[in-house]
């Protein structure tokens, strides 16, 4: 624990009291890592850890804090670099996000010369796990024997051109001995509002209207374009940094595995091989237990293209004017009928079967000798055969004069119940409902395959599956290439859609961007700027008679029509 200050602080005690007051005083809470004894007292919450001798100790000892809130670190280590190795696994295994976290390290002076304690601070500056934290302040001792010892306070440049970013920035000194700083400026200078062209990597691949990719200059001068990449852009145009594009083409999307790797672009942004992720990226909670992600920047709906009605085929028009239930009403009267009026002739079965066959077709009957049974027999057996064949036959005058199609896919019932496989070239679209406990969800699920281009392209003239697409805010849509305007021709959007999601911007978890990010799509939809992107987008580089024969897709021209009855009609009770 901290123990109350002595009279005689130590110079590093001071220097601790100074950065304090000046920076620190408004933190959440402080945690102290530190191999020997502070006499400090602060007005804030505060943890105290003498650091495990392994990395792996360590990381195990700073998880907990950090999960509590505590973001912000003072550490003093005869190795401080364990600290920033132990400081990333803990960024990565919990849940806690802080983009704005301070890491002050002390100089570690007992049995080591200044020198030696500058250098291995330094060094601290040049590791991976330093590119990723914008506040990082360095006290570094300089001996001054007439002026007592000196702390020249270092962090590390941050921002500018890739070569410049490990570079140590030299911002103050500060004096033990008349306890001031000798310029008084800002200390955490990298505020993230202006990196000056420092290069940002963005993940993405070619998936419009979201993102496109090696564009024509003549069209597009950054030879890409898109609503998620104008996103990035605009951004880069906020805070003064340059785009450089990571492209995903080969994994899309791709997928996270449990030792911290992945493919696509998600496993791009987890791998740190780029900054940030777009693509039209969801929400997804497994995604999210490893990356940070953006406010939603635009909300889409999933549904699918399924192949339309056709016209049934003449051969099935006599047998619609009843349902299944209906028919099997009819025969099992014929059945009973035919039992009732064997019983009522004494057992005799003597051309039972076709006279009453004949009354249910309202076909004449006449027995001279009949018996008061068959009579009351036959009676109900009229009856019952006018009302049977006057339904049947309204019916079928209905049946032959409008075109009957075959029922629609229009909701997620009708495509289970239809056992009818739809798909995409990547299982992304099944993500946000594998969690899912529903058991018409969990069938949908089972139901999806994955194909190639080509694949999804020849089996789009088959009728053989339904294909997912996105409906956007505008009334646009996010199609696949593979599908062309003459497969539209045969498909029909489904009324209900799958489920809706909101497109996030991925970054690494407790990103430096976040914030800025998010901060600049909140004032993107507040300007309205997103929905009119998306317009523009369509009307450059979509085909816009694909979107209009999707649109339209419920507005077929044949449906609805009349004709006369004629002699292929007629023909078909003989076929």
């Amino acid at each position: 624990m901290l123990l109350l200050p002595n009279s005689t602080l130590l110079p590093i005690e001071n220097l601790f009291y100074a950065l304090f007051d000046h920076y620190l005083y408004t933190s959440i809470c402080l945690t102290f890592i530190s191999e020997i004894p502070l006499y400090v007292q602060v007005s804030i919450s505060f943890t105290f850890l003498v650091p495990n001798n392994t990395t792996e100790g360590l990381m195990y000892q700073i998880l907990p804090i950090s999960e509590m809130g505590c973001s912000d670190y003072i550490v003093l280590m005869r190795h401080p670099e364990d600290f920033m190795v132990a400081f990333e696994k803990v960024v990565h295994m919990g849940n806690s996000r802080r983009s704005d976290r301070k890491i002050i390290f002390l100089p570690y002076l007992e049995g080591s010369s200044n020198s030696n304690c500058s250098t291995d601070l330094l060094e601290v500056l040049s590791m991976k796990e330093s590119s990723f934290v914008a506040n990082i302040l360095l006290a570094l001792p300089v001996e001054d024997h007439l002026e007592g010892i000196s702390f020249d306070l270092v962090t590390h440049k941050y921002v500018g051109l890739d070569s410049e970013v490990y570079q140590p920035l030299y911002l103050d000194r500060w004096n033990s001995i008349t306890k001031t700083f000798e310029k008084n400026v800002n200390l955490f200078p990298n505020d993230i509002r202006n990196l000056q062209g420092k290069t940002v990597r963005v993940g993405c691949f070619t998936y419009k209207p979201y993102v496109l990719l090696n564009l024509d200059t003549a069209i597009s001068p950054l030879d890409r374009d898109g609503m998620e990449m104008r996103i990035i852009d605009e951004f880069c145009r906020w805070v003064n940094c340059t785009v450089e594009v990571v492209n995903e083409e080969e994994g899309q999307w791709g997928e996270l595995y449990d030792n911290q790797t992945g493919i696509g672009v998600i496993g791009s942004v987890v791998e740190d091989r780029a900054d940030f992720g777009i693509s039209a990226l969801y929400s997804w909670y497994e995604e999210y237990r490893m990356l940070d992600f953006s406010v939603a920047g635009i909300r889409t709906a999933i549904t699918c293209l399924a192949p339309s009605p056709r016209l049934l085929p003449s051969w099935e028009l006599p047998f619609l004017p009843f349902s299944w239930y209906m028919w099997y009403a009819v025969i099992l009267t014929f059945i009973f009928a035919s039992i009732g009026l064997i019983i009522a002739k004494r057992c005799s079965a003597d051309q039972v079967f076709l006279t009453v066959f004949g009354i249910l077709i309202s076909q004449s009957h006449y027995s001279a000798d009949s018996t008061w049974k068959v009579r009351r027999v036959t009676g109900w057996l009229l009856i019952t055969g006018l009302i049977l064949a006057s339904a049947y036959g309204g019916g079928l005058a209905s049946s032959f004069t409008i075109p009957k199609y075959e029922p629609s896919i229009d909701t997620v019932q009708d495509l289970v119940d239809r056992k009818l496989e739809w798909g995409a070239t990547h299982d992304a679209w099944i993500f946000s409902l594998t969690l899912s406990k529903q058991p018409l969800v969990k069938q949908l699920v089972s139901q999806f395959k994955t194909y190639t281009s080509d694949q999804l392209k020849k089996k789009s003239f088959t009728r053989s599956m339904a294909y997912s697409i996105e409906k956007l805010p505008a009334g646009y849509f996010a199609i696949g290439e593979y599908l062309t305007r003459e497969a539209l021709l045969d498909m029909t959007i489904m009324l209900e859609d799958f489920y809706y999601e909101n497109c996030v911007v991925m970054l690494r978890k407790s990103s430096v961007y976040t914030e800025r990010i998010s901060e600049l799509i909140g004032r993107l939809h507040q300007s309205g700027l997103i929905h009119a992107w998306e317009t523009q987008v369509a009307l450059k580089h979509l085909d816009y008679k694909v979107q209009l024969e999707v649109k339209l897709s419920r507005s077929k021209g044949d449906v609805g029509t009349f004709h006369g009855l004629s002699l292929q009609d007629l023909l078909v009770f003989y076929i």
